[in-house]
Parts: C-alpha cells; sequence; structure tokens
C-alpha cells in the first residue's frame, strides 16, 4: 500500500508541475503581447479625446469613430507647425511667445526646463542616452549601469581638473526616476550593449541578460600578462636550445665534406 500511495503522489506532482510550466509559459507569451495592445490602445484613445477637444465637431463626423485618426491629424498638425516655426514668421512668433512666457514667475520654469530637456534628448547632435556604461556605485566594488548624457560642463566642470562626464544612474523596476553622478572619463566602464538592452536589464532586475559583445569576456589583468610575456620568453629559449644542436651538426657536417 505504501508504495502504491507514493507512486501515485509522484505521478499528481508530476501533472501538476506540467500544468503549472503550461501556465506560465502561456503568461509569458500572452503578457507581453495584451500589455502592448493595451498601452497602444490607451495612448490612441488619450490622443483621440485630446483631437477632438480642440476640433468642433470632429466626434460627431465619420472619422471620429474611427480609433487612430487622432492620432494621424494630431501627427499632421505637429508637422504643419514645424514647417511653420522653420520660416522667418514662425520664428518671430516663437521670440514673441517666449518673451511672454519668461515673465511669468512659475510658468517660465517650467518651460525653460521642458525645452531644456526635450532639446536635448530630440536633437540629432547630442549624444545623450546613446552609451551605456558601468559606475562603481555607492562603493567600491559594487557596480551599477548608467547612461551618459554627455560631457560635463558649466561650473561643475570648472570646478574639476580632469574630464568628467554626466551619468544617469536610473533604479529599478522604474527606470524613470535615478541618480545624476558625475563622473571622470576614466573611472566608468563604456559596455557595448545598447539601450534598450541595457533599460530591459534595469527593469527586470537582472532577469533578462543581454548578449556579451564584448571582443574578449575574460580581461587581461596586468599580472597575467607578465606572465604571459615570461611563458613566450621561456618558450623562445627552449626553441633556440633544440635548435643549438641541429646546427651544430650541420656545420659538422659541411666542414667534413669540404675537407
Amino acid at each position: 500500500m505504501t508504495q502504491t500511495n507514493t507512486t501515485q503522489d509522484i505521478a499528481k506532482q508530476g501533472l501538476f508541475g506540467r500544468v503549472r510550466a503550461w501556465f506560465f509559459t502561456g503568461l509569458l507569451v500572452t503578457a507581453p503581447v495584451l500589455l502592448t495592445v493595451y498601452i497602444t490602445w490607451a495612448a490612441i484613445k488619450l490622443i483621440d479625446s485630446q483631437v477632438s477637444k480642440l476640433l468642433p465637431g470632429f466626434e460627431t463626423s465619420i472619422l471620429g469613430n474611427v480609433p487612430g485618426v487622432g492620432l494621424v491629424i494630431g501627427a499632421v498638425l505637429i508637422t504643419l507647425i514645424g514647417a511653420i516655426a522653420a520660416g522667418f514668421l514662425g520664428r518671430y512668433i516663437i521670440r514673441l511667445g517666449e518673451a511672454i512666457l519668461n515673465r511669468m514667475p512659475v510658468v517660465r520654469s517650467i518651460y525653460g526646463a521642458t525645452k531644456q530637456i526635450l532639446e536635448t534628448v530630440i536633437s540629432t547632435q547630442s549624444d545623450a542616452f546613446r552609451e551605456v556604461v558601468l559606475v562603481e556605485y555607492p562603493r567600491k566594488k559594487l557596480w551599477v549601469i548608467g547612461f551618459v548624457t554627455g560631457n560635463t560642463k558649466g561650473e561643475v566642470a570648472g570646478r574639476i581638473a580632469s574630464p568628467m562626464v554626466n551619468v544617469f544612474v536610473p533604479t529599478t523596476p522604474n527606470p524613470t526616476s535615478g541618480f545624476l553622478l558625475f563622473c571622470p572619463r576614466e573611472d566608468v566602464i563604456f559596455l557595448k550593449m545598447t539601450v534598450e538592452e541595457a533599460v530591459k536589464l534595469v527593469v527586470s532586475g537582472g532577469i533578462v541578460t543581454p548578449p556579451d559583445r564584448s571582443q574578449s569576456a575574460t580581461p587581461v589583468t596586468p599580472v597575467a600578462a607578465k606572465n604571459n610575456v615570461g611563458k613566450k620568453q621561456a618558450m623562445k629559449k627552449a626553441a633556440a636550445k633544440k635548435a643549438a644542436p641541429k646546427k651544430t651538426a650541420a656545420k659538422t657536417k659541411q666542414a667534413r665534406k669540404r675537407s
């Protein structure tokens, strides 16, 4: 009876383990798809609702019931505004609007900070968030993932002799919050992983590991380099010792032939 009960328990555990594995596999497959669809649908509905408020009669029209039309209209309007702003009249209107906003006590701070951040992120000449680095933080022998947001400039750079870089260290699992560190360039380790891969690594808490694109996975330390040089020299000496008797024998044969 005892052996029969044990066999049945093992069979039940095996079946339960399979069902549990299937459930987690299905969750892993469906969860990213459902979350992507939900976030995309929510963003489209939000943009459509904002566009419908700006355009009178848009909700009652035929296009108002089609999802995504507001997104297309918004993209077209933003493109037209950009085309107008690139001209002389557009630049004059922008300067006039900025002059009015800069006279408002609270609004000018919000507008200035938002504009500077967007110009830094969107500008094609900026190197913000293009390089992933390792930073020794918060103490020695502890490393964190960081993103280089540019070279340190202004008063901070003037107070420090060595060249510095601005490094944004994100937090897990919310990468939008973090710390700004001013690090010497020689103290950071530049990685070859992309920004998207680094964000996945941070958000997942280290579960999703990107592929290793480094040329040498194991760095050569100074001690190992000295050992390698010593080994090469020893091999050269051994080869020279082996070649010496052969050369002597060859010279002896040549001398006998001449005599």
